[in-house]
């Protein structure tokens, strides 16, 4: 039995998560599920964003399933990040981003590729302090996360039989920085005789996103850079309702969708499920399920496919009605 920490956080993540709850119990698959509290509305209920109870059981489980966040753009006295906390917390230092093409209108078909972006450093290791006249922020770029995401990139290219890497950086200006991330990079990729290593500009990398999307395999980069240009990405095969996430560690993997809570349409039953419920499928994968994984993704597709889509992809669909299609599509 799979025992799954559920932490459904803010907004519409109340309702996707459900969901893909939903679909995983709809699986020929045992499962444990353990709801626990983490995200804005638990700060202002408890004083924290992410209780010492919710870290436990995300570590006492074999993985977990985590909504959305709302978060304040000014400074709130006590309050950080819950996504943020958890990935430090628990050194979730990857962060896997899928992008490929889905069967529907909006989505650029022959998309295929994964970025792989640093998850616990760079710009989001959260030192940064406000001056009388200036606020300075300082990006942290270590050996030691430098040398595990960039290995696990070329890990990652050789167990799914990918063909490239893409060391995405700006070495150009941040010569400490990034071509410390570049330099190992570089030097990892002599062990991978294998697989072809490129490296690009940032800027480069968002041009060629737009350009020449189908000729990126597996890409890598820092946690910024990764934040902007998986975004960026999604737009290309369907936009964020449809764009999971993972984030991995040694000891522990939650799985998001990458939209956030959506305040504008929370509670009104018409937030698109499908990045959730792929999502599920990215952790059915990290569980060493790769068959139900499949089925999972095969459903999604099929739901695309009859046209059940929810407002931002065009359609009127319910959530409860776009998830209720994919299961169905499941015990077909």
């Amino acid at each position: 039995m799979y025992r799954i920490c559920v932490i459904p956080g803010d907004g519409i993540g109340q309702e996707v998560i459900p969901a893909s709850v939903a679909v995983l119990k709809a699986l020929p698959l045992s499962f444990s599920f353990v709801d626990a509290d983490a995200g804005w509305e638990c700060f202002q209920r408890r004083g924290v964003s992410v209780p010492d109870e919710t870290l436990a059981e995300i570590r006492s489980s074999h993985a977990a399933l985590f909504g959305a966040v709302s978060s304040p753009m000014g400074k709130v006295q006590g309050y950080k990040s819950a996504v943020v906390t958890m990935r430090q917390q628990l050194d979730l230092y990857v962060n896997l981003r899928p992008v490929i093409s889905l069967p529907i209108a909006s989505a650029r078909q022959g998309v295929n590729m994964i970025i792989v972006r640093e998850n616990t450093e760079g710009l989001y290791a959260g030192q940064e302090e406000r001056l009388p006249d200036r606020a300075i922020a300082r990006r942290v770029i270590t050996v030691r996360g430098s040398e595990r995401i960039l290995r696990y990139a070329f890990e990652l290219a050789r167990r799914q039989q990918r063909r490239k890497v893409t060391i995405v950086h700006k070495a150009n200006i941040l010569k400490e920085t990034c071509g410390l991330f570049r330099d190992i990079g570089l030097c990892i990729a002599g062990e991978y005789p294998d697989i072809t290593t490129e490296e690009m500009l940032v800027d480069t990398a968002a041009m060629r996103l737009i350009t020449d999307a189908e000729k990126f395999d597996v890409l890598v980069t820092t946690n910024l850079f990764g934040d902007i240009l998986s975004d960026e990405a999604s737009a290309l095969v369907g936009g964020l309702g449809l764009a999971p996430s993972g984030n991995i560690g040694e000891q522990a993997a939650i799985f998001e969708p990458v939209h956030g809570s959506a305040p504008d349409i929370a509670g009104k039953g018409i937030a698109n499920p499908l990045a959730a419920i792929l999502a599920a499928a990215m952790m059915l994968d990290h569980l060493g399920e790769p068959a139900q994984a499949g089925h999972v993704r095969q459903a999604v597709c099929s739901v695309l496919m009859q046209g059940v889509l929810t407002p931002d992809l065009g359609g009127t669909a319910s959530t409860g009605e776009v998830t209720a299609a994919v299961i169905a599509a499941l015990r077909r």
